[in-house]
């Protein structure tokens, strides 16, 4: 059986991509699955992630599979590596639909992460439409969240009211992300009893159950 292709894809930028990215291939790697990622953003961030993960590592250590890809060759890409692995996760770039088109339609699952704001949601419109067009479940995740907020609880309303599936597991606005990130980490390895780290083994058991892997 083929691995799971799940791409991270969302037109509008600053919408934290890379982030959930790296943060759901370590922690679908848990568990003796193997992962392997794939950098189709221009701007190379989940390649910088990935080699100072390998500096701090060592090749030996390294635990994923890392490529980059542009354009249609995203899908050949993930393709091959879905033979050799239990997921695949692309991180794509914003405000492109020639790099973002072929990840989601090679794609299992498509995660579209949003800021809790109206701008954000009505950004994510495109990126919603593309997923339906290719026929492809999507489930929308929140990110930086300040649960303090009543525009916080609005807006998971709001986003609710899409019809579309929306991860129960939010992630919180919290410095331990990019904290982690900055060292090739993530707040599963750096802060394993910390809230964050919580919020991404939810996010995982959102997306887990979804395959039942």
């Amino acid at each position: 059986m083929p691995g799971v292709i799940i791409t991270i894809a969302q037109q509008k930028g600053g919408s934290g991509k890379t982030t959930v990215a790296a943060h759901l291939a370590i922690g679908l790697g848990t568990g003796g699955k193997s992962v392997a990622i794939v950098d189709v953003d221009p701007q190379g961030s989940l390649g910088q992630w990935f080699e100072r993960r390998e500096e701090r590592l060592g090749e030996e250590g390294i635990d994923l599979e890392f490529r980059t890809a542009s354009g249609w060759g995203a899908r050949r890409e993930a393709r091959n590596l879905a033979k050799h692995h239990d997921f695949v996760v692309i991180d794509t770039p914003p405000k492109s639909d020639l790099e973002m088109r072929p990840a989601i339609e090679i794609a299992d699952l498509v995660v579209v992460p949003l800021q809790p704001t109206p701008v954000d949601l009505w950004a994510t419109e495109p990126t919603l439409q593309m997923a339906t067009k290719e026929r492809k479940e999507t489930i929308l995740v929140l990110n930086r969240v300040n649960r303090r907020s009543l525009l916080t609880a609005e807006m998971t309303d709001a986003t609710r009211d899409l019809g579309y599936r929306v991860a129960k597991a939010q992630l919180g606005n919290r410095v331990a992300y990019p904290s982690s990130m900055g060292s090739g980490s993530t707040v599963l390895e750096a802060e394993p009893g910390g809230l964050a780290a919580e919020e991404i083994r939810d996010l995982v058991k959102d997306i887990r159950k979804a395959f039942r892997r």
